[in-house]
């Protein structure tokens, strides 16, 4: 299955949280999509959540299941808490800290900042969404790209941050990866256990 490009409102609708940033459309209809959204849900049994807290975890990084599933091989395989590691390799996708620093308005257009070469790694031009970002590295538009329209208007209405784990400096839109956040950092209301809990059986 290939990344979501449906609309955006029906899934945040679904989940009842601006999974893809800030959107009206949840004050307007809190409910579920559907015509008998607004009525009462059976209960959800624990497989149905734990596939809910993986889906929405997708559905907010942008991942398809093949990638998800990838970083949580990779996170099973290290030392320490699977969840957090997880969420932690997450939080280090290149693109969502681009969205973080407050480059972009959405991590959608983060993804599409990076694929079109406009954003640098270390000085360098890196057109991968999901490399993993280390600890000290140095994120930044490039320097023929820094008065691009996108940048300039989300840097002046930002819709998030700014954050403890990055630095950074609007006059060469250069941000610094200071380290890897703590679970209780991260805004989004991901229950991680859940999903280590889902790949577990």
């Amino acid at each position: 299955m290939g990344r979501y490009i449906g609309p955006k409102s029906k899934i945040s609708r679904r989940f009842g949280e601006p999974i893809f940033g800030p959107d009206k459309v949840l004050e307007r209809r809190p409910n579920p999509p559907g015509v008998h959204g607004a009525k009462r849900r059976r209960k959800i049994s624990d497989y149905g959540s734990q596939l809910r807290e993986k889906q929405k975890a997708k559905f907010i990084y942008g991942m398809r299941e093949e990638q998800f599933h990838k970083f949580y091989e990779t996170a099973r395989s290290k030392q320490g808490n699977t969840g957090d590691i997880l969420l932690q390799m997450c939080e280090s996708r290149l693109d969502n800290i681009v969205f973080r620093l407050g480059l972009a308005p959405t991590r959608p257009a983060a993804r599409q900042l990076v694929s079109h070469r406009h954003v640098e790694l270390d000085g360098k031009v890196v057109n991968i969404p999901s490399v993993q970002v280390k600890p000290g590295q140095k994120i930044g538009i490039r320097e023929r790209d820094r008065n691009m329209k996108v940048v300039v208007e989300t840097l002046m209405h930002p819709t998030n941050g700014p954050y403890d784990w990055l630095s950074f400096d609007e006059p060469t839109k250069t941000g610094v990866y200071l380290r890897q956040p703590e679970p209780s950092e991260v805004p989004e209301s991901i229950d991680v256990q859940s999903i280590v809990e889902l790949y577990s059986r």
